[in-house]
């Protein structure tokens, strides 16, 4: 892989099953070194684009690149170079913790110490236990240990918080991030708003097979109308609303009686409404807060029916905006 080449590149992308289209022509470019978050319903066809990335599913048409490899040319070097974690992943139960990791070991050719990954996930106290001893969450945990072997470019990550505890969920995040600064890239699968919204750069959402809204967290809560910062006061100076629309990062301004709500973009402008408000004269005597979370995003886009997202992604070309 070069320094030029996305660690993702999915270009026209449609895979169908007999009538059923599971990926309807998805563009998408993941970047080196980027946590790329990957949401959709169930059967909004996530696994079946993982499926794709891996090269264990031939698409219907257009075409993937991981790494820089084709990825149905040159499946055998993408799974030497990926690390991924499926959604469904089958133990052996006759095997230890130890014994699958130098089972994945062996399969990459490397020669780690399969105690360190263990350790990492959290596993060195069971890593002499037989998998048919393995709670689900500790099964994860084994999983992305096996993910984790031979310190892989690109983490592909199938709901890799599923069935884990808090503390078993803040692990993964951890890792996540040692894993970027470590220079790989990580494509992150879930249906955890929560976990996706603590450690992705972008955040991507599929609906019926196409992509339907993608950009960073806080471009897409902007949809949703952004932050909203609610001041009461004692009274409102006339110079007031001239003075809040003149500031950068406020896109909207309602007074009604003694309340003023001002949408910002960023949440960091709040401090400069305050400012401003008190500076205009006004004596500010409460204060509310808000701000749309992922999680509410992802249920207004997935909600929607066709029209509407169709409407909102051509209203969104038109402007340059993200759809």
């Amino acid at each position: 892989m070069s320094s030029s080449d996305p660690a993702i590149q999915v270009d026209g992308l449609t895979q169908r099953y007999n009538d059923i289209v599971a990926v309807n022509d998805l563009d998408l470019t993941v970047e080196q070194g980027e946590v790329y978050g990957f949401l959709g319903p169930n059967g909004a066809g996530k696994s079946t684009t993982i499926d794709t990335l891996i090269g264990t599913t031939r698409p219907t048409s257009g075409s993937v690149s991981v790494l820089g490899y084709d990825a149905q040319a040159a499946s055998i070097s993408i799974r030497q170079a990926v690390g991924l974690l499926p959604g469904e992943f089958g133990l052996f139960e006759r095997l230890t913790g130890r014994e699958h990791v130098a089972f994945a070991q062996n399969c990459k050719d490397v020669t780690e110490s399969p105690d360190d990954l263990l350790a990492r996930v959290g596993l060195a106290d069971v890593a002499d236990q037989r998998a048919s001893g393995y709670s689900t969450g500790m099964g994860r945990r084994l999983a992305l240990a096996m993910a984790l072997t031979g310190d892989p470019d690109l983490l592909v990550l199938d709901e890799p918080t599923r069935g884990l505890d808090p503390n078993g969920a803040r692990t993964v995040r951890s890792i996540i991030r040692e894993e970027v600064e470590r220079g790989a890239s990580v494509f992150f699968s879930s249906h955890s708003m929560e976990q996706v919204e603590s450690v992705c750069d972008r955040v991507g959402v599929l609906r019926d097979g196409q992509l339907v809204a993608e950009g960073d967290v806080e471009m897409l809560r902007t949809r949703l109308g952004g932050h909203r910062l609610a001041l009461t006061v004692e009274s409102v100076p006339d110079s007031l609303p001239d003075r809040l629309g003149g500031l950068d990062a406020i896109s909207d301004v309602q007074i009604d009686g003694t309340t003023l709500t001002a949408s910002l973009t960023t949440a960091s402008r709040k401090a400069a409404v305050i400012d401003a408000t008190e500076a205009a004269g006004a004596t500010v005597t409460d204060i509310e807060t808000y701000t749309p979370s992922l999680e509410e995003f992802f249920a207004t886009v997935t909600d929607q029916d066709e029209e509407m997202t169709r409407n909102g992604m051509s209203a969104a070309a038109e402007t340059g905006g993200d759809a």
